[in-house]
């Protein structure tokens, strides 16, 4: 009988034990997931305690996760082959998240008038905005178009620059008539739209190229 409980005893001492020996217990559950779902709870806390710090997180992650800007040629706001993939994954990305709204920005190359270029990146803004529409994104989402012409060039330069002429797209904020989904059914949704984004998406759309004198 002895025997016996001395065994029990070192069985329940062991079971005490974590992986590296020390006595604690483990109950299950009680280690964080670091899965993607697991800490929805956590989440949907820190959004509703400061929503513009998530507000950034979001935007940080969309930057890091699709590209977020598309290129034009000289004096256009055609959308290209390359554009439009580009915008694909975007609005495959913006899907995941009904209740984020987001701005897009315009530019131009330094060649023409300032306020030429003003309006030519307002019309490529635009240009993309119309094209995620086609996409399945609501215009309620796309909170603005927004141009900066040409005072904001990546390469500073007086001549054509293609990588100046472009638009890059932005988390800017929540819907207001959309009570954020921070609820058990937050999950839900993500998977939805996960797995709808998967779809190949089909179809193009044109745009028209304008003529003048900007970049």
């Amino acid at each position: 009988m002895k025997s016996y409980l001395t065994s029990a005893l070192v069985a329940v001492t062991l079971s005490a034990c974590g992986p590296s020996g020390s006595s604690f217990f483990t109950e299950a559950g009680s280690e964080l997931d670091q899965g993607n779902f697991g800490n929805a709870t956590q989440n949907n806390a820190m959004v509703h305690s400061s929503p513009q710090n998530y507000t950034i997180d979001l935007a940080r992650r969309f930057a890091g996760e699709v590209d977020t800007m598309v290129n034009f040629e000289f004096d256009s706001t055609v959308l290209d082959a390359s554009a439009q993939a580009t915008l694909r994954q975007q609005a495959d990305w913006i899907r995941q998240f009904p209740e984020v709204r987001f701005k897009v920005f315009g530019h131009t190359d330094l060649v023409g008038s300032e306020a030429y270029n003003r309006n030519l990146g307002l019309r490529r803004a635009q240009a993309v905005v119309a094209f995620l529409a086609t996409q399945g994104i609501g215009r309620d989402r796309l909170e603005a178009v927004v141009s900066f012409g040409q005072t904001q060039p990546l390469i500073p330069t007086p001549d054509p620059e293609r990588r100046n002429r472009r638009t890059v797209t932005e988390v800017s904020g929540f819907v207001e008539n959309n009570p954020m989904l921070l609820n058990g059914k937050y999950a839900e949704v993500i998977f939805r739209e996960y797995i709808v984004s998967a779809a190949p998406q089909t179809g193009a759309t044109q745009t028209t190229i304008s003529t003048g004198a900007g970049g």
